[in-house]
């Protein structure tokens, strides 16, 4: 457990990575959500999944108030349509990912995913008139499969701003976001020396196990 424990050295920076993701629409100030088009330039679709997340969060106050159900549900309709969070998932537990079960695998994902919810919610409190975000230039390829968006955050008036760079792939049906760098930490690589760790100890349904149980 104590793997799992220290995933939290990386809980404040990720948070700022949310509050970010959902803050680049905070100078904009769209009047009302719009369809976000996967086929756009990558910062373009980043730009727009922000704003879309931002209308929400400014309309809705139980999302504020720190309501995880409602969380949950807004991540389902709002964010992971535009995540691949099954390979988040597999590049997390490494080479462990091929000796799972299916069933083992989706089992992974899910608790993954609420350590990830749980994790992230608390940016949803955070962001306020006073959080601010530049959107770096695209020094990437528009047309590669695998490009990195970069930002800087500024998380309250007069704060010093955070460098979040977001990792991107292209795939059938547009761009999907399946990494985020804080500060020089990537969330995978951070999760996968931590999962390895937890497997090594006590195996995959270990794993499993020690994420479901901080819920």
């Amino acid at each position: 457990m104590q793997a799992i424990r220290n995933m939290n050295v990386f809980g404040f920076a990720s948070r700022l990575a949310l509050t970010g993701l959902l803050a680049l629409g905070v100078a904009a100030t769209p009047a009302r959500a719009q369809a976000v088009n996967q086929q756009a330039a990558p910062n373009e679709f980043v730009q727009q999944v922000a704003d879309q997340l931002l209308a929400v969060l400014k309309k809705d106050t139980t999302l504020r108030s720190g309501n995880l159900a409602r969380i949950n549900q807004v991540v389902d309709q709002q964010l992971l349509p535009y995540v691949n969070f099954e390979r988040t998932t597999r590049l997390a537990a490494g080479r462990n990912w091929r000796q799972a079960t299916p069933e083992q695998q989706a089992a992974l994902s899910q608790a993954f995913r609420g350590t990830l919810i749980r994790t992230y919610s608390g940016a949803l409190t955070k962001v306020d008139q006073g959080t601010s975000v530049r959107l770096l230039p695209f020094r990437g390829d528009p047309n590669a499969d695998d490009v990195v968006v970069r930002s800087q955050i500024i998380p309250q008036a007069n704060a010093q701003p955070v460098g979040v760079d977001y990792r991107l792939e292209k795939t059938p049906k547009g761009w999907l976001i399946y990494d985020l760098n804080v500060e020089g930490i990537w969330l995978i690589e951070n999760y996968r020396n931590q999962f390895a760790q937890e497997i090594n100890r006590s195996g995959i349904d270990g794993l499993i196990k020690a994420l479901n149980s901080r819920q």
